[in-house]
């Protein structure tokens, strides 16, 4: 961060007029704690380690990687900012620099651990020709630097859905090799449809086979485990203790365990003993890296973590959620939602409300689908709930931006492969993003374009729509055109590029499937609300002010139907609007 960086930050402070009042201290203190975060984000020592310490698994973070062998498995844990493994990445960069070792490695992650090239200590250390030659990963968008190998032709891309990738390792911690699930079929995922595992053009094997009607999924068995916990023992014992999420930690440790492999740790400090709360024993770890400024979620040090996201927390949920907000914002993270994405954002929970009910336990998507969230804890609705998210978070109010995959006062706290189990069984409703939507109804997630650069990834999409009783898509109808309201209705201008087409580019859900298992599928878009029936796409609500022939039919390649009346309703002027908007639950 430069000089004008900070008085840009200054003045901004300056012009934001605090009021006197306990939750604004708070605003303020957690800001300058940012600040600060951000200003030595870079800082980080590869030899430090306490002195004393009575256990050798102690040892200096550069000590710690030569471990690692050439040609390993290596997985490491975390998703988007929390439980960051930084102090490895840094390391294992600095030694293979110096030595050209380890090199030629399988690099396995799930949820999203990279910055897009915007900060450092993250997955992206490692995107230098030579250390990794095959990443398989769950979420790639944020790895540029390891997606610009792929895209020289110098590494291997594989992808997979996360909760897939978390019951392997889970599986291999048993001593298993392989699952076999209906997860994938006929999605690109599905070699009957797609390339199965294989992105890049480069690839040899797919870890996906066909499998009669189901899929087989295997994975690489791990040799190498790298996590970020929150403190250790002087026995060497390590917690997850106030820590944001556990996300695959503690099944990749078995997983590594079960391989006669290598658990490297990272903590930020070293605490009594405590057996009650040891999450792994000491025999079950090899190297424990001390790292100060390990983080528990984006930005916020282990050290002077956050209340708000550790298990069981009890803090003020609207002083924390305007926090979490104000954060978000003040960094420019939380993108703007103007008046027709406000209004996208209540047609899609009016829906939500009406096809919900008390008690659901349900899953929200990353960007649009963050707005239904805020709407139902606006609402007071959130209460009546079980929000959960992929990393494992059981309870409270997901986070978004800096804090995505934890969660406000959640009630516990699991492994991610323990989250999944729990959707394939009781998932009752989900909302979900989507990138392009076809005449059949099934949708696009994971590819944006035709390079590798531009690869997304499944995430865990793929399990939660799988799973999920009834799915509602949230997306713009159009990228690129501008679309106002005025008066009540919505008017659209510019052509922009249709998201709705003849044929999605990727199918990562397949409509027929959800059919076929009963599911309930509607689509939220600008213009309107759609539904999947056994013909196709139906139009059953429509903005006020859009044409159908020529907003809607004629402006994109789907096959859209009507209604066999003829008849689709409008969408009420306070869902447009705002004005008298509430939301409650239908009788």
């Amino acid at each position: 961060m430069n000089i004008g960086d900070l008085l840009k930050i200054a003045a901004q402070m300056a012009l934001y007029r605090f009021p006197v009042k306990k939750r604004d201290i708070k605003m303020l203190r957690s800001l300058m704690q940012l600040i600060e975060y951000r200003i030595n984000w870079e800082k980080r020592d590869l030899d430090y380690c306490p002195d004393g310490l009575t256990s050798g698994k102690f040892m200096s973070a550069r000590k710690a990687v030569e471990m690692i062998d050439d040609g390993k498995n290596v997985i490491s844990t975390g998703i988007a900012g929390n439980s960051r493994c930084s102090i490895y990445y840094w390391a294992i960069r600095d030694r293979f620099e110096r030595t050209r070792h380890p090199k030629n490695l399988t690099w396995i992650s799930l949820g999203a651990v990279g910055a897009r090239g915007k900060a450092p200590g993250t997955i992206e250390e490692l995107g230098i020709p030579g250390i990794i030659t095959r990443h398989i990963v769950g979420h790639s968008e944020t790895h540029k630097s390891l997606l610009k190998l792929a895209d020289d032709g110098q590494m291997e891309l594989h992808t997979m859905p996360i909760g897939t990738i978390s019951l392997l390792l889970e599986a291999q911690g048993s001593g298993k090799k392989r699952i076999i699930s209906d997860v994938g079929v006929g999605t690109f995922l599905d070699p009957r449809v797609g390339r199965g595992s294989m992105v890049s053009p480069d690839c040899t094997k797919s870890y996906i086979k066909a499998a009669g009607k189901r899929l087989e999924y295997t994975l690489p068995g791990i040799d190498v485990a790298i996590l970020c916990a929150s403190y250790a023992d002087r026995e060497g014992n390590v917690y997850f203790k106030n820590a944001a999420t556990i996300t695959e930690s503690i099944i990749a440790a078995r997983a590594a365990r079960k391989n006669r492999g290598l658990v490297l740790a990272t903590v930020c400090d070293i605490i009594p003993n405590n057996d009650s709360e040891i999450s792994l024993p000491a025999d079950m770890v090899d190297a424990i890296v001390v790292n100060p400024r390990n983080e528990q979620t984006g930005g916020v040090l282990q050290r002077k973590y956050f209340p708000m996201f550790t298990e069981g927390a009890r803090v003020d949920i609207v002083d924390a959620f305007r926090l979490v907000r104000f954060i978000n914002t003040f960094m420019g993270i939380t993108p703007h939602r103007g008046p027709v994405e406000n209004a996208l954002s209540r047609m899609a929970a009016s829906l939500f409300v009406h096809e919900a009910r008390p008690g659901n336990i349900i899953n929200i998507g990353v960007g649009l689908p963050e707005e239904v969230s805020r709407l139902l804890f606006e609402s007071g609705l959130y209460r009546d709930l079980v929000f959960t998210t992929e990393s494992g978070v059981y309870g409270g109010l997901p986070t978004s931006g800096m804090y995505f995959g934890a969660a406000i006062n959640p009630e516990r706290m699991e492994s991610s492969s323990w989250m999944f189990h729990l959707y394939e069984k009781k998932l009752d409703i989900t909302v979900l993003g989507f990138l392009q939507v076809d005449s059949e109804g099934n949708v696009n997630v994971s590819k944006r374009g035709p390079r590798m650069l531009d690869y997304v990834g499944p995430g865990g999409f793929p399990n939660v729509s799988s799973w999920a009783k009834k799915i509602i898509f949230i997306g713009n109808w159009k990228e690129g055109a501008r679309s106002s309201i005025n008066n009540g209705k919505l008017s659209i201008k510019g052509n922009g590029v249709p998201k709705f087409v003849d044929r999605v580019d990727e199918i990562t859900f397949n409509a027929q499937r959800a059919l076929e298992k009963g599911k309930k599928v509607f689509y939220v878009t600008t213009v309107g609300i759609f539904r999947l029936t056994k013909m196709g796409m139906e139009l059953m609500q429509v903005m006020p002010g859009v044409d159908i022939q020529k907003d809607i039919l004629d402006a994109c390649t789907a096959k859209i139907l009507l209604p066999k009346d003829g008849t689709v309703s409008i969408v009420p002027l306070p869902i447009v609007t705002g004005e008298g908007f509430t939301l409650t639950w239908q009788t």
